[in-house]
């Protein structure tokens, strides 16, 4: 699937729901089934900066694509990085640098997160460019 068909997946999820506290309970069972990131991954070097939580992002490049695996020590941002990781990762650095993540208006996160959890998604996201880059740069050398 392409990063635009699984954000559109994700926008059918959530347009069945109308209510926010639902919606936050979506994240938050989103959350709970994110893959386990292995102890060794939560050092400080895969923290991201800019988050009242705790969250920890690895990047793996394999076969040309970017596995992401990543967690947090907060229920709704367990469930924010969830989302990310599902839309992103299996994907080219190309693909992750370049691509408008949409889904996040569409689903109305932004607007109906608090200033800090806003400024933490942000800052997951320019994380996870961040890395998408800097595998580019690995390729084109």
């Amino acid at each position: 699937m392409t990063i635009n068909e699984i954000q559109d997946e994700v926008i059918e999820e959530f347009s069945d729901l109308t209510d926010w506290m639902d919606k936050y309970q979506l994240l938050i069972d989103m959350g709970s089934e994110l893959e386990v990131l292995d102890d060794k991954y939560k050092n400080e070097s895969n923290l991201i900066d800019g988050c009242q939580s705790r969250v920890w992002v690895q990047a793996d490049y394999v076969d040309g694509k970017i596995i992401l695996t990543a967690d947090s020590d907060a229920l709704i941002v367990k469930g924010i990085i969830s989302l990310l990781v599902r839309v992103l990762s299996g994907h080219t650095p190309t693909e992750i640098a370049e691509t408008e993540l949409y889904f996040i208006d569409k689903i109305g996160l932004k607007e109906h997160l608090s200033p800090t959890r806003s400024n933490g998604l942000l800052a997951m996201i320019k994380q996870i460019r961040f890395y998408a880059l800097a595998y580019k740069a690995k390729e084109e050398a």
